[in-house]
């Protein structure tokens, strides 16, 4: 298992670990390979693993009176399901879906706890990401609760572009390819609604559509706009 070593180097929840460290934490992951449209967790089964995406991207969510509400997206590189490392009898707050063929690593509270006994550091760095992810979905119940359509679409597709973008000749690629149903899901609205907001957006030159993947080309605008 040490060929996971430089993902875990990658990951901030580990960055601070030594090598000796991620050495003898690496064996501790077992390998999962999913298939598009596997469930990895249903929400409110029992959560003891955390995973941690080598490949693919994998949907986090929840069903509001048969609704679905997409909470996140991860992939390469992310992690999630933190929380069932931090205390034992949690029960998993959302749904996770693999969105196509993906490569993850689990890793049990069990084989974790000794590290966080001895690390420190590390416990402070769980809770710093816990604390920020709990931050950003404060803002999130906030954009659905006040904002507008248009300005949720505009802060989601600002948001993808920080977590999943890719600097091009063009602008900034979000590098995941998303239907305009899976938008929706994002932002609390209907298909229709992205839509027309996406078109506009088209018309007026900040974003480029290519293959249902999105490329931001004024970045500035949509900050402005969203403010």
């Amino acid at each position: 298992m040490k060929t996971i070593v430089p993902l875990l180097q990658n990951v901030p929840l580990f960055q601070e670990l030594s090598e000796k460290d991620l050495l003898g934490l690496a064996p501790l992951f077992s390998l999962n390979k999913v298939k598009k449209g596997e469930i990895l967790f249903d929400e409110g089964d029992q959560g003891e693993e955390l995973f941690l995406i080598e490949s693919g991207v994998v949907k986090i969510y929840r069903l509001d009176e048969a609704k679905e509400v997409t909470l996140a997206l991860f992939s390469e590189g992310d992690f999630f399901g933190e929380m069932a490392l931090i205390s034992a009898g949690l029960t998993r707050s959302a749904t996770a879906e693999a969105l196509e063929a993906s490569t993850l690593y689990a890793l049990s509270r069990s084989d974790f706890s000794q590290f966080m006994e001895k690390s420190p550091k590390l416990c402070l760095k769980l809770l710093e990401t816990t604390m920020e992810r709990l931050r950003k979905a404060n803002e999130q119940i906030y954009d659905l609760t006040f904002l507008g359509v248009r300005s949720r679409i505009m802060k989601t597709i600002l948001r993808l572009s920080e977590q999943h973008g890719t600097p091009t000749a063009d602008g900034l690629l979000i590098n995941l390819k998303l239907t305009h149903q899976q938008m929706a899901n994002m932002v609390g609205t209907v298909r229709e609604s992205v839509t027309k907001v996406l078109q506009e957006l088209l018309d007026d030159g900040i974003i480029q559509i290519d293959k249902k993947m999105i490329t931001l080309i004024k970045v500035d605008e949509i900050k402005r706009e969203i403010r």
